[in-house]
């Protein structure tokens, strides 16, 4: 009588072998794959952690002589060797309010349009065409800026906020000065345009993503499109949507050319968001290669430190948020 082919006991032998050499192996790959990733991820912590060393070692000078007085100090003057940070930081937080104030419900709009609003034959041209925006250089947007957005905000804009808005008791004094087209406002619009793609790409993402059958359930009740936007769509997806916004104040933060063409690179703290100030990418776009003397570099240093210290402090408070949300 001839056994069958499985039922042979070398061959179960055999193949008891064959699976455990698998298993052996699959959890070497797994094993390699997981040193691999480790390896990656602490190179990027190291990096982050190296990169904040330097920029402490190379600040040391200018953080021992002006001590903490640097952070709300408004004086800027090589000559005299007096360094304060003041107005670059508040023309960085200011431009980038305005930034996510402008861009969050147009990019909110726009990924709303492409997801649940828009024709079928127009979607693809207008995705193809925010994924354009979102990969111009910076430098494209801070020329227009300066060559056409400018003079045109001045000439129309800047003048109807003053008449119309420059007399009221609290909001007045943001709207007060002479229309010269740049300065902070004008810095924060242009960084509005810039976010705007990557956030909106990001939110298009996501609201892709929540399952039909959620959004068709609430329509068979007789949801209205708002109705199914606000309490199925954004519910679900509010992490993402929050990783996009982030996402653009890390770009606003940083941001540097385009701002540079605009703020009007001035040191000087203005009530009015009409005037002209500086960012901490604008001042070290401008000043870094002409700064001499030990101390003049090193305050410059330290403003790179502060920047990344404002972006790591912003991260961490997402982070943070996502954790709450989910």
């Amino acid at each position: 009588m001839v056994m069958p082919f499985g039922n042979r006991p070398h061959c179960k032998t055999y193949m008891t072998a064959l699976f455990y050499r698998l298993f052996k192996t699959q959890r070497l790959l797994d094993r390699v794959i997981y040193g691999v990733a480790l390896v990656f991820s602490l190179f990027l912590l190291t990096l982050a952690f190296y990169i904040g060393f330097k920029l402490f070692q190379t600040s040391f000078p200018s953080i021992k002589k002006f001590g903490w007085h640097f952070l709300w100090s408004v004086s800027w003057n090589p000559v005299t060797e007096e360094f304060g940070a003041l107005v670059p930081i508040v023309g960085t937080l200011l431009t980038s309010f305005i930034a996510l104030l402008l861009g969050i419900p147009i990019s909110f709009g726009i990924a709303l349009f492409l997801t649940e609003l828009a024709p079928s034959f127009l979607k693809q041209p207008l995705r193809i065409l925010v994924e354009l925006l979102a990969g111009v250089p910076s430098i494209i947007y801070g020329m227009w800026g300066l060559f056409i957005f400018a003079p045109l905000f001045a000439d129309y804009v800047q003048p109807w906020f003053i008449n119309h808005l420059g007399n009221f008791i609290l909001i007045g004094p943001l709207f007060q000065g002479a229309p010269l087209g740049i300065g902070i406002m004008t810095a924060g619009i242009i960084l509005s345009i810039m976010v705007i793609p990557f956030m909106a790409s990001v939110m298009r993402d996501v609201f892709e993503i929540v399952p039909g059958i959620l959004k068709e359930s609430a329509y068979a009740l007789g949801a209205t499109k708002w109705e199914v936007v606000w309490n199925i769509i954004l519910p679900y997806s509010r992490g993402g949507v929050l990783g996009g916004i982030i996402l653009g104040l890390g770009r606003a933060l940083g941001e540097t050319m385009a701002v540079a063409f605009v703020i009007g690179n001035a040191h000087q703290l203005s009530s009015s968001l009409l005037m002209p100030g500086s960012s901490i990418s604008s001042v070290l776009a401008n000043e870094f290669t002409e700064a001499t003397g030990k101390l003049y570099n090193s305050s410059l240093n330290e403003l790179g430190l502060i920047l990344f210290g404002i972006t790591l402090l912003v991260f961490m408070c997402s982070k943070f948020l996502m954790r709450k949300i989910h």
